[in-house]
């Protein structure tokens, strides 16, 4: 892309309480799925990059887990992973739910970003859900306990107003060229994007108390010779012996369901044929063992 002295390009930060929409709206901002979404809360583990480029400039978005109350050693990982990105953007957006109602974990996240300096936008998701008259009491409510750069109200799913907001970024940005090429859109390994893919897939079938139990990890990714199929070798990690039995089904079912699923989207993705296989192993209390954690990817000295 030919770039300009009004060319602008910097970084900015999704962050709010687990299930608000952080990962839908990357995902529309950007124009395709990099991030995996569910209704289920903490569905983002890692901090996810990814590239929107215009004519007007660059933005870098850095999707990070929700922020939460940590149960174990995963969840300390995950809320280290969302407040460390504070100080290294230059725009915070602060995704809240359309309610007047400000809850202990907002109330927390608002004191806790009254020591940053960065700029911080407040942005209101899932308006499609409430009357327009609603979202001004809204915004008289959070107004009260933060002083906001800007506000932002929008719907993640529709797309309504996110052109808003992306223009609303631009104003904090400084000029400087990209720092990525034009045709990027996430700095994510594929492997990790298929590893996802196969647990977003596993958050949507199984039952509610196991997926904050399981990781996937990718043991082989191959393309063959002739450029046609793409070979995945996975395993699903999971707690519990009861967990296993659920998560492979009567007969295999549930497993060749989450099998299924996942390799129609990832061969969406990879533009060819997928031969996935699949196979679940038990790690007990894995969220809690540094080494099972650092295995999985959950590093904390990466953050």
């Amino acid at each position: 892309m030919e770039q300009n002295e009004n060319f602008k390009s910097g970084f900015a930060t999704l962050i709010g309480r687990p299930n608000v929409g952080k990962s839908t709206l990357m995902n529309q901002m950007i124009g395709q799925k990099i991030a995996i979404t569910s209704n289920k809360p903490q569905t983002t583990r890692n901090r996810i990059q990814t590239v929107y480029t215009a004519k007007e400039g660059q933005i870098v978005f850095l999707d990070t887990p929700g922020i939460h109350k940590a149960k174990n050693k995963l969840g300390e990982y995950m809320v280290n992973v969302a407040v460390k990105t504070w100080s290294e953007v230059d725009v915070i957006l602060w995704l809240v739910e359309p309610t007047t109602f400000i809850g202990a974990g907002e109330q927390s996240i608002a004191e806790q970003l009254k020591s940053v300096k960065t700029p911080v936008m407040l942005v209101i998701n899932k308006t499609d859900t409430v009357k327009k008259e609603e979202i001004l009491a809204v915004i008289d409510a959070y107004r009260k306990i933060y002083d906001f750069a800007e506000i932002v109200p929008l719907s993640a799913r529709s797309g309504e107003n996110v052109d808003t907001l992306i223009h609303c970024i631009f104003k904090y940005l400084s000029y400087g060229p990209a720092f990525y090429d034009e045709d990027t859109v996430t700095d994510q390994p594929m492997r990790q994007i298929a590893s996802e893919i196969i647990r977003e897939k596993s958050l949507h079938l199984l039952k509610d108390e196991i997926p904050h139990g399981i990781a996937v990890t990718i043991e082989k990714m191959k393309e063959r010779k002739n450029g046609a199929i793409m070979d995945i070798e996975a395993t699903i990690i999971c707690e519990k012996d009861s967990h296993k039995g659920i998560i492979i089904g009567k007969q295999g079912a549930m497993l060749k369901k989450i099998g299924s699923t996942a390799r129609y989207e990832l061969e969406q993705m990879l533009e060819m044929q997928v031969n996935l296989q699949i196979w679940v192993k038990v790690r007990r209390e894995w969220r809690d063992n540094e080494l099972f954690l650092k295995n999985f990817g959950y590093n904390r000295n990466d953050v």
